[in-house]
């Protein structure tokens, strides 16, 4: 019956309290009460809090959307990251463009200019894929967590105070008005019984003139409390910038990292492609060469820049002697080139080996000889030496 009692009455004070303070937010609102304002160094903090706040959600939602244009995906793995469990690996589009192309070059066959091509690009996609993937990991872990951790952490708890402050705020505007209007009855009791000065009503409103000052103390006491609190939570933003900044370099550095990837590794896959004959390489003779931003060059490094048109590329006249050849003569090899079985020949860039045609062999391909090691080899990848 007691703890009945007791929640009834705390039940009772905390409904008179959001009461007192509805009262006089509304009353604030319509201008019938005055409003305690905050010093200006404390207001200029929650403003760069709630500065901070904005512009911190709209970067990190807008990474979020450059690291993954999939929104369903997205979806997807913040549904998963609420139940605390794994996302499941996907490919992602680069890995699939990759992985077709490979199917395809193998389907058309590696041996023809095409299906070797194309297996070298689908090569070179999913190397991308993979540098994509970890640009992602990379990104999400040095630089959307902490944003994450400040709108979901540090901002929820600088909200909190700043709601407490609020509401100590209202109880002390409320406490002030309580006050005031208790000193003007108790002035307009007095002057109403001024012939009887010990009137039952000058004593009650007394009474509660010094209540209403206790209460403004009391009052008073934890307003300046709580807005101590939360200036010091505030003045911990400007860390959060310095935190911030940190990993804003950190993200500066992988997506550099990353673009410099894919830069070598198309750099890689144009010479590559240059080991074929021009005829395959341009439908309107337009060169390839594509000028190197700098800050790239410097990334990568001045051996990896090479002007498109300093790569090697068998002529039509040197195709059409390789296809016609009669005996054995020596060729240089153009560009590296893997053996798909047993019966081809791998080989490495520069080298000088020995060919020669066999009746029936497909036109694109020439029977090489290097020592003891023999095998055929694309024509393609060779330029006959005089």
């Amino acid at each position: 019956m007691n703890i009945m009692d007791f929640n009834v009455k705390k039940l009772a004070a905390d409904a008179g309290t959001f009461l007192s303070r509805a009262v006089q937010f509304t009353e604030e609102k319509l201008g019938q009460a005055e409003k305690t304002e905050l010093d200006a160094h404390l207001e200029n903090l929650l403003s760069k809090a709630e500065c901070t706040k904005v512009w911190t959600e709209k970067i990190m939602k807008q990474t979020e959307v450059l690291l993954q244009p999939n929104p369903n995906a997205r979806i997807e793995e913040f549904v998963y990251e609420k139940l605390d469990r794994k996302a499941p690996s996907r490919i992602n589009n680069p890995e699939l463009l990759g992985q077709y192309m490979i199917d395809a070059g193998t389907e058309f066959g590696p041996g023809t200019a095409y299906g070797n091509a194309l297996i070298k690009c689908g090569e070179t996609q999913k190397r991308i894929g993979t540098a994509d993937r970890e640009l992602i990991q990379t990104s999400a872990l040095n630089f959307l967590t902490p944003l994450r951790n400040f709108i979901e952490g540090d901002y929820k708890t600088i909200a909190k105070e700043r709601k407490l402050l609020q509401n100590k705020r209202l109880d002390l505007d409320a406490a002030k008005t309580r006050l005031r209007k208790a000193k003007a009855a108790e002035t307009k009791s007095s002057q109403l019984n001024s012939a009887r000065p010990e009137g039952d009503n000058i004593m009650i409103w007394a009474e509660e003139v010094t209540k209403s000052e206790q209460e403004l103390r009391i009052t008073q006491s934890e307003f300046d409390r709580q807005a101590e609190i939360t200036r010091l939570l505030l003045e911990g933003i400007s860390s959060t910038h310095a935190h911030h900044l940190r990993c804003l370099n950190d993200f500066v550095e992988a997506q550099m990292t990353y673009y410099a990837q894919c830069y070598q590794y198309m750099l890689d896959l144009q010479k590559q492609l240059g080991s074929f004959p021009s005829n395959y390489l341009s439908n309107n003779n337009q060169t390839s060469g594509t000028p190197v931003p700098s800050a790239l060059s410097n990334a990568i490094g001045p051996s990896a820049v090479a002007p498109a048109g300093s790569l090697i590329m068998a002529s039509s006249s040197n195709l059409n002697d390789l296809k016609e050849l009669s005996g054995s003569r020596k060729a240089r090899v153009l560009y590296d080139y893997d053996a798909a079985n047993s019966t081809e020949l791998s080989l490495l860039a520069d080298e000088v080996i020995t060919v020669f045609s066999v009746v029936g062999m497909d036109s694109d391909w020439l029977m090489g000889e290097r020592g003891n090691q023999k095998g055929k080899v694309p024509i393609t990848y060779l330029e006959l030496l005089n």
